[in-house]
């Protein structure tokens, strides 16, 4: 005998109550070492294979990483079950300027620098910290349930993808779409490394805008500035062509003031003749609109600025820093008569490094560029043609504003830890790029480049580097294109526009994914943005720890609109651990009540209407599921489980059945049955998004192997809407009967004799089980005449209800009467607000909107309390 034959045996293997910690590491040190996770290039089941947006290697598990996991890990899930040889992809990004900074904060202790090691043991010290305490993200995924093929673990700084990064610089160096230039890039004093735009942070700063009159007399000007300091680098003013104030200027060279040089006044149509006084100063080496203009007028470019922001131009204010600087400037010009207006504070917009804060100051470098005209085109295309799918699609528009509007890519970063581009220098100003398997050239005076390449040129790899290109290998074959790209709308740029370019670039045209899905940020309960700065920022595995695994990816599934960003609160978490709670001790009720999933299912025909209708519900979650899950709609589908599961299967379904086990016969037998069917498929249809207790839980009830291997279920295209409808009408006779009950002040387990009609309603069949539900008696339950003191017409049924001496009429009467006076002075009191013209046109919004809310609740009161009042038998 199985155990599925043998309830009581059944469940008795789980224990009274659920205790995550107790199951979830087993279970999932288990599905890895059977080898659940491992993708076989050489199968011949259909691919789904979807690439994890690799995390830090300096990194640890937040908020939003197991949010996106939660996510991929329900649709790999789901894909294996239905018979796809299904890879998700794992592994880490070397994290170029984060990881070097923390190394070099170690060293820092150790009263060292980088360059007190070299670059080669500082290199081997950043391996070495890697091998230590890099990659600690990984066991924290296992936590969470990461279905990772752990196997095929990559690194973006491994051989393998070093290679591909080298192979990809070295075709598009070939190809001309890598070239070097001295172009303005966003230099970071901090991290000391060019960074690209996306990686600049904007945020509104108090600053200062001083006005300063350039020239004498006639032939002077004004020009507004935030930045005084790059005053020392200007070369020019510029004038629109068309203001007539300034055309008798253009052409005429004026006098910088602090330094005695002349400097020329050209007429540039980039120039807005309507701000401020119409004239800009123009510094090339110091601003990126300044560098165009410079460029268009033939101007000078001094750089005043060290890689620390400190003043190299000769002067008074050399060796100042550019704060120091600007301060010193002003004072200069304040006491040369030289200010006409100064505005402080002043708010503006001020970029500052995404990953030190610093702020970052646009500097002329020589730097490594890709041309992206021609990919970028390629990225674009690929969306308008349909061969890729953004979802939403509403996101779209933001995808085309970026990949129709890119600059030239800046991908060299002035690090050590790092891809090193592969170009040598001649002493003659020869550039080589080697490629994999090549000679560098040797002998005096050849070297390589010191810069690094941007992280995000080889995670723009990902998709297909990690599956072995630039070899032609089987998995390349078998699972590029990846079916989805599951990531976050705030990394569109960052990310998937390169991995597009680069993917149909390396790959001859072949996308690298079929769909975009796109999902929002992870927010606290009020929808602020999660900061330890806020104090709001929470530890996902302190929830784990707490609440189980499973408790917290339902919970962010559940908040998972696509592209929208998710709310999170601490007690969605606990309701979420009460929901697998409920899941557990229905189960286990299940299996002590017989259910099954021995034999196959009895005919319809010798079903009752409790079992047909779940039956028919059952078929028609199963198909909506599926087309949520297709559309990726992780809320919606983890809502129609939550309500499946809990209301129509726990709190419907199975109370429904008690009578119908308790009374045993054939009739039992074919509801535990129907029992049994239905747990198996509500666990199976939710195990991809809480994997561990639904394992448990049908491993137990089945005997079979694991849940990560079963099939999908699929719908078996069962539908009743007969009952369907008739156990709707019976849940509306039910809700109101219980309502009336509360209302009276019953309490939930108070038995009442009740005579119940349910011939015209159709529902005699559900006697039994209605007053099961309801606790109501016989008539003659209470030794004496019964006395329908209240009765309630229903959904065509009627149930009279005797009341004596179960309640104190008078006393809930008075009770009762004194909530409605309390109800009637509240809206009295709100009505005269809401009518004072003075109170509303001074009282703050937020004010106005909560006395309404307490009139509306104060008149909703006097309503439901009014019923109570006459549905009382008279004394």
């Amino acid at each position: 005998m199985t155990d599925a034959e043998n309830p009581q045996s059944s469940a008795a293997e789980l224990p009274t109550q659920y205790t995550p910690g107790e199951v979830e590491t087993s279970l999932y040190e288990g599905w890895v070492e059977r080898g659940y996770f491992a993708a076989d290039a050489k199968s011949d089941k259909p691919p789904y294979a979807i690439v994890i947006p690799p995390p830090n290697v300096t990194g640890s598990l937040h908020l939003g990483h197991a949010f996106e996991h939660t996510l991929i890990d329900a649709l790999t899930r789901r894909k294996r079950m239905q018979g796809y040889e299904t890879l998700w992809q794992p592994g880490m990004d070397h994290a170029g300027i984060a990881t070097q900074n923390v190394v070099e904060r170690e060293l820092a202790k150790e009263g060292l620098s980088r360059h007190d090691l070299g670059r080669e043991a500082f290199v081997e010290r950043v391996w070495t910290w890697k091998a230590e305490s890099g990659g600690q993200i990984a066991g924290q995924m296992r936590r969470l349930g990461d279905g990772v093929d752990w196997s095929r673990d990559r690194f973006t700084m491994d051989e393998g993808l070093s290679r591909a990064v080298q192979t990809i610089f070295k075709r598009l160096f070939d190809d001309e779409l890598i070239y070097r230039a001295e172009r303005i890039i966003n230099w970071c004093p901090r991290c000391l490394t060019a960074i690209s735009d996306i990686e600049v942070e904007y945020q509104e700063d108090d600053g200062e805008l001083v006005s300063v009159r350039y020239g004498e007399g006639e032939q002077s000007i004004v020009v507004a500035t935030t930045r005084a300091e790059t005053m020392l680098g200007d070369t020019a003013v510029a004038v629109h062509p068309d203001d007539e104030r300034y055309r008798h200027l253009v052409g005429t060279e004026i006098v910088l003031p602090l330094t005695g040089r002349r400097i020329p006044v050209v007429a540039d149509a980039h120039v807005d003749p309507e701000f401020g006084s119409g004239a800009v100063k123009v510094t090339p080496a110091h601003d990126p609109n300044d560098f165009e203009i410079g460029r268009r007028h033939g101007l000078p470019m001094l750089t005043i600025m060290d890689e620390h922001a400190v003043i190299t131009a000769h002067g008074p204010f050399q060796g100042l820093d550019r704060l120091e600087a600007r301060s010193a400037i002003v004072a200069a010009l304040r006491a040369d008569g030289r200010i006409v207006a100064e505005k402080r504070p002043y708010v503006h917009s001020v970029g500052h490094c995404s990953r030190c804060k610093t702020t970052i100051e646009p500097r002329l470098s020589m730097q490594w560029w890709v041309r992206v005209g021609p990919l970028a085109k390629a990225a674009g295309d690929a969306v308008r043609d349909g061969r890729v799918a953004i979802h939403p699609k509403e996101m779209e528009s933001r995808y085309f504003g970026w990949v129709d509007n890119l600059n030239d890519w800046c991908i060299s970063r002035q690090l050590w830890w790092g891809h090193r581009i592969p170009v040598w220098h001649g002493p003659d100003g020869e550039l080589v790029c080697v490629g994999p398997g090549e000679e560098p050239p040797s002998g005096e005076g050849w070297t390589q480049d010191t810069d690094v390449l941007d992280t995000w040129f080889s995670s723009g790899l990902w998709p297909f580097s990690t599956l072995g290109w630039p070899e032609e290998t089987e998995s390349l074959a078998k699972f590029y294109p990846n079916a989805v790209m599951v990531t976050g709308y705030d990394i569109l740029f960052f990310w998937v526009a390169r991995m597009m370019m680069f993917g149909l670039y390396a790959m001859d045209g072949e996308i690298p994914f079929r769909t975009i899905a796109l999902h929002g940020m992870v927010r606290d309960q009020f929808g602020k943005k999660m900061s330890k700065s806020f104090g709001n920022a929470v530890d996902p595995l302190d929830w784990m720890d707490k609440y189980g695994s499973d408790a917290v990816r339902f919970t962010l599934a559940r908040g998972a609109n696509p592209g929208t960003d998710v709310p999170i609160g601490e007690d969605w978490v606990q309701g979420s651990r009460n929901f697998a709670n409920k899941v557990w001790n229905a189960t286990r009720f299940a299996l002590m009540n017989g259910a099954t999933v021995e034999g196959p299912l009895p005919a319809a025909a010798e079903l009752s209407t409790t079992d047909r209708w779940i039956l028919s519900r059952l078929g028609a979650v199963v198909a909506e599921v599926d087309a949520l899950y297709d559309d990726f709609q992780f809320a919606k589908l983890s809502d129609v489980l939550f309500h499946f599961a809990w209301d129509e299967v726990f709190d419907w379904y199975v109370e429904l059945s008690k009578t119908t086990f308790a009374a045993g016969g054939p009739a039992a037998d074919a509801s535990r049955r129907v029992l049994g069917e239905v747990l198996d498929v509500t666990l199976r249809l939710l195990h991809p998004v809480v994997p561990f207790v639904t394992e448990a839980l049908w491993t137990t009830l089945t005997g079979r192997e694991s849940l990560v291997i079963a099939d999908w279920p699929a719908d078996a295209g069962f539908r009743d809407a007969a009952a369907e409808a008739e156990i709707v009408k019976l849940q509306e006779v039910v809700t109101e009967v219980r309502r009336f009950r509360a209302d009276q002040g019953l309490q939930p387990g108070q038995r009442v004799p009740a005579r119940v009609e349910l011939t015209g309603a159709g529902l005699a069949a559900h006697d039994a089980a209605m007053r099961q539900l309801l606790r109501l008696q016989p008539e003659d339950a209470a030794g004496r005449e019964f006395t329908a003191t209240a009765s309630l017409p229903v959904a065509g049924a009627t149930v009279a209800l005797d009341l004596s001496g179960t309640i104190d009429v008078a006393a809930e009467r008075k009770r009762l009467t004194k909530d409605l006076a309390a109800a009637e002075k509240e809206k009295t009191q709100a009505e005269a607000k809401l009518g004072n013209e003075g109170f509303l046109a001074k009282a703050p919004e937020p004010v106005v909107a909560k006395i309404r809310t307490r009139l509306a609740k104060a008149e909703e009161d006097i309503v439901r309390i009014g019923a109570q009042l006459e549905r009382l038998p008279q004394a």
